[in-house]
C-alpha cells in the first residue's frame, strides 16, 4: 500500500508544531537564498518560478510576499493538494518523474525541488534532473540529502543515496553547484567566475 499524501501527512510533517520537520521561519530563508541567487545570476528581479513537488504551495505563499506579481506554477503529485490549492496557487498536477511529459513551457528563472529528491526513483532521477536543466534560466534550488546527513522525518520511501551519487547525477544532467543546494545551467548563464561555482 502506497502512502497517502493527504490533508493528515501535510499536518503531521509540515503544519503541527509538535511533529513538523521545519517552520515557516526555516522556509522563509530558504526562500531568500533561492531567490536572491537566481536574481544574482540573472542580473535582475525574477519573474517566473517552477515548484517542483510543491506539497501545499507554502512556497508560493512565501514567494508572493516578497515579489508579489511572480508567476508560480507549482507540480504536485497529491490529489488533496491539487484539488485544495490548484486554482487558488495554480498547481497542477505532476510529479519529478513525469515532468517531461507535462511540456512546461519555460524558462523558467527560479526552479524549486525541496524536501523531493530522496523519494525519487533511480529510474526518475537522472531524467527529472535533465528535464529541470532543460526548463532552467536562472537558478535551481535542489535539496538532496545524503545518505551521510542525519535526517529526521517520513523516511517511508526514502532513496539512501551519497553525496558523491548526487554529484555524479547534477554534473551527468548538466547542472552546476553554485552553493548552497544552488545550481545553474552555466551554458546560459553569461559571465559566471570561477569561483562562484564549485568544481
Amino acid at each position: 500500500m502506497s502512502k497517502s499524501y493527504d490533508s493528515d501527512y501535510f499536518q503531521r510533517w509540515y503544519r503541527d508544531p509538535r511533529t513538523r520537520v521545519t517552520s515557516d521561519r526555516a522556509l522563509e530563508r530558504k526562500v531568500h537564498l533561492a531567490l536572491s541567487a537566481a536574481e544574482y545570476m540573472l542580473g535582475r528581479r525574477a519573474r517566473t518560478v517552477l515548484d517542483i513537488g510543491c506539497g501545499e504551495a507554502r512556497w508560493f505563499v512565501a514567494l508572493r510576499r516578497l515579489r508579489p506579481g511572480i508567476l508560480y506554477t507549482g507540480v504536485e503529485s497529491s490529489e488533496y493538494a491539487v484539488e485544495t490549492f490548484g486554482e487558488s496557487r495554480n498547481v497542477r498536477r505532476g510529479s519529478f518523474g513525469t515532468l517531461r511529459s507535462l511540456k512546461l513551457k519555460g524558462p523558467f528563472d527560479l526552479i524549486v525541488c525541496a524536501d523531493v529528491l530522496q523519494y525519487v526513483s533511480k529510474e526518475h532521477l537522472g531524467p527529472g534532473l535533465r528535464e529541470i536543466r532543460r526548463l532552467l534560466g536562472g537558478a535551481a534550488y535542489i535539496e538532496a540529502y545524503a545518505r551521510e546527513d542525519d535526517m529526521v522525518g517520513d523516511m517511508e520511501g526514502w532513496n539512501y543515496r551519497s553525496a558523491a551519487t548526487y554529484r555524479r547525477e547534477f554534473k551527468a544532467a548538466g547542472l552546476t553547484h553554485c552553493g548552497l543546494y544552488c545550481f545553474i545551467d552555466a551554458r546560459k548563464i553569461s559571465a559566471v567566475n570561477a569561483l562562484e561555482v564549485c568544481s
